[in-house]
């Protein structure tokens, strides 16, 4: 498959001097759930800034379908109705008083008319669970909902991509769970979803792609389904097993359940305990 996006040896050195990225190579699949995993200061969220346009590189070459990118003013903004970037902390995204009004900045610049706007930040809104919160306030809203309406600000550019910075980051269990259904709505409807996170078991769980980075490069990448065979690359990316490959390795050892099969959450591997037969006399399971 074509990447859609490629970072061919980036580096990235601020102007501290510090170095963000260092010889980063890293091909994304359109189409796709990304899932960047790493420890804190592995390159994740500088990453992800190359990737809409928001760094450039101090060497190296990101591409877009095969053509590199393009940085002079009006390109950079083409990039940017394609490629939407969701902050890690909602405060630094959100600029305007009103719910309705942030949304709406974005279709706004693309020089939209207002009909088509209004009905944008609409869908927008209902995608995020935020319907009928239009004229809130901002500065009223939980962290999470401050969340969902940058989500949406984005959305409502209608982009082929979708970048996330530690999207799950300060939400408690049940908004995770309403935002992980939206992320794969959006991944069912053919967006590329790129995302970064150090939950490895979050990871295994929803990407269909895992990059691993430390210190500023991509170390690894592997369909998620054959993420057991990377244990070394996992430890250098300062990660440990998933708990669901964990537990399925050493049930399938003891006989409990067979192996080779995939079961990429703890639940599912339950479920699939749960439904061995127990004999009735000595309560032990039957293989």
């Amino acid at each position: 498959m074509t990447p859609l996006i490629e970072l061919q040896a980036v580096e990235h050195v601020f102007a501290d001097g510090s170095t963000g990225l260092r010889g980063c190579t890293l091909s994304l699949a359109p189409g796709r759930r990304h899932a960047m995993l790493g420890a804190n200061g592995a390159g994740k969220t500088t990453l992800l800034l190359h990737l809409n346009g928001l760094l450039r590189p101090s060497a190296g070459q990101l591409r877009w379908n095969g053509r590199a990118y393009d940085y002079r003013r009006s390109a950079l903004a083409a990039l940017r109705s394609r490629v939407g970037l969701v902050f890690q902390n909602p405060d630094r995204q959100l600029i305007s008083a009103l719910v309705e009004e942030d949304v709406a900045f974005g279709p706004l610049n693309l020089g939209l008319d207002d009909a088509t706007v209004r009905e944008r930040v609409a869908a927008a809104l209902d995608a995020v669970g935020l319907g009928g919160f239009g004229r809130r306030p901002v500065h009223h809203l939980s962290f999470g909902q401050k969340k969902r309406v940058c989500i949406a600000g984005v959305l409502a550019m209608e982009p082929e991509v979708l970048l996330l910075d530690e999207p799950m980051a300060g939400l408690d269990a049940p908004m995770q769970a309403e935002l992980e259904a939206l992320l794969d709505r959006q991944a069912a409807r053919g967006v590329t979803v790129v995302l970064s996170t150090h939950d490895v078991d979050f990871a295994y769980r929803w990407g269909d792609e895992i990059h691993m980075m430390a210190a500023g490069r991509c170390i690894a990448s592997t369909p998620a389904l054959e993420l057991a065979s990377q244990r070394e690359a996992l430890h250098a990316a300062g990660q440990r097993m998933p708990h669901a490959l964990a537990l399925h390795a050493e049930l399938a050892k003891r006989g409990l359940l067979a192996a080779g099969t995939t079961l990429r959450s703890v639940d599912a591997v339950l479920a699939a305990l749960r439904a061995q037969p127990v004999h009735e006399h000595t309560g032990e399971f039957q293989t």
